[in-house]
Order: structure tokens, then sequence, then C-alpha cells
């Protein structure tokens, strides 16, 4: 009922998991008439595959894709094909509406910051329109990074990451292998709370989500990414809260 822009699918890497996401995709877009974007990955397929992957979204009416390398099979230290690669490819196939991965707080994998932020270019070179970065709880680490792809010459729309905590302990842990700080203000407020007490940890979550929203729109962010893990209430409550609504709402 909100409307967003898109919805983006995750995509896993066997076969089936594979025919999943593209009867899922293709459900909502039927069913609900928002723009679905499915996630695919490139190191786990080869170019061919991978094209034809792409024929058939295309066939389906699918016209964006969440472009990503994907992350690599244990004990491989590198792969043929990256995520500009992915781009260039699905860009020669048709013309997507593509998005990609950005690192406010550098990629795991990254030697620095700057290695990083060469990579983002390359997948905006290679044809990409818009950026989703990963989450984060420190907003003047995305800001600066928005300044530096800017100054960088990186033309793409820069879409934050919003990630509305339900589970601090799995948070953390999730946050320990993406390279995501969490600040000492965050683990003050989740500090002491029962484990059981999922009402209060979701009221907190929704407030912190907010008000990240709120201070990145005055910095003229326009555009946000929810990271709903499946959890949707909690991200639809959050729009109702900033004054999104359905549109037929009075």
């Amino acid at each position: 009922p909100l409307k967003p822009a898109y919805m983006s699918v995750t995509y896993g890497a066997n076969s089936g998991e594979r025919d999943r996401t593209h009867d899922v995709v293709k459900r909502i877009q039927q069913q609900t008439g928002v723009t679905a974007a499915p996630h695919l990955t490139c190191v786990d397929a080869s170019a061919e595959e991978l094209k034809q992957i792409a024929r058939d979204y295309w066939d389906s009416g699918i016209r964006r894709i969440v472009a990503l390398r994907g992350d690599l099979p244990k004990g491989v230290e590198k792969t043929d094909m990256y995520a500009s690669d992915l781009v260039a490819l699905l860009k020669d196939v048709h013309d997507f509406d593509i998005s990609v991965a950005a690192y406010p707080e550098k990629h795991p994998e990254a030697p620095n910051a700057q290695f990083d932020l060469l990579n983002l270019k390359r997948k905006a070179e290679a044809g990409a329109s818009e950026a989703i970065t990963q989450f984060f709880f420190d907003t003047g680490v995305f800001l600066r990074f928005r300044d530096r792809a800017a100054a960088a010459g990186i033309d793409l729309d820069i879409v934050p990451g919003i990630l509305p905590v339900t589970n601090y302990q799995t948070l953390v842990k999730f946050a320990g292998f993406t390279n995501v700080h969490v600040p000492g203000w965050l683990h003050k407020l989740y500090e002491g709370l029962d484990a059981d007490d999922q009402t209060t940890r979701n009221l907190l979550g929704a407030n912190i989500a907010m008000e990240q929203v709120k201070v990145l729109a005055k910095e003229g962010v326009k555009h946000f990414h929810f990271y709903t893990l499946n959890r949707s209430e909690l991200s639809y409550a959050i729009c109702h809260m900033l004054g999104v609504k359905p549109q037929n709402a009075g």
C-alpha cells in the first residue's frame, strides 16, 4: 500500500533458489504492481548462465536488477568476474536499471577506502544507476562517503541502507563480519533489555531508524532502502510515523 519505488528480492546460489527468486519476483510485479528487483550474483555462475537469467528476467517484464559479486566460496580468494563485470554484462543483454552495493565503512575485503571507492566508480562507469549502501548507524559516515563519491566523479544516486534493529545480539555478530561500526550509544540503549521483550526492542529499532531518516532527509537525501529481513511490519510502522502513508489514506 505504500507504493515503494521497488522491492528487492535476495538470491540463492543454487539453481532451485534461483528459480524460487524468479517466481517471487514475477508474483510481486503481477500481484502488487510494485517493481521487483531481483538480486543477481556472479560468483557462482558462468557468463552464459548469467546472460540467460537476464534474458529470462527481461522476458518476464523485469527491468531492474541488483547486481552483486556475491560471497566467495570457502577457500576461494578471487573470482574471474566482479560486480562491475556483471553490470557490463547485463547492460550488454538489455538496458536494465541496475543497482549496486556501496560500503560507507569499506568493504571487508578492500585494503583501504580509496580502493573501495574506485570499485564503486567502475560499477558506475559500467552502467549502474544507483548504489545501495551497507547499513550503518553513524549518519556522518554516510554523508562523508557521499561527499567523497561526488568528489571522485561517481555519477550514482547513493541510497542509504536502513536496518531497523530487532535483535541486538544478532546485529553485533552481523556487523562484525560486514565491517559496520556499532556505536556505544546503541549498545547502551539495548543494554539490560529482557531477551523476551520484543515489543520494546521493536520500539527502539523503529525510533533509531526513524531518527536516521530524519537526519539524512535534512541533508538532502531523498530515497531510502529499508532492509526489512522479512519483517515488513516494522518498516511499515516507521514509514507511517514519518508521514508516508497508503495513497488512499486520509
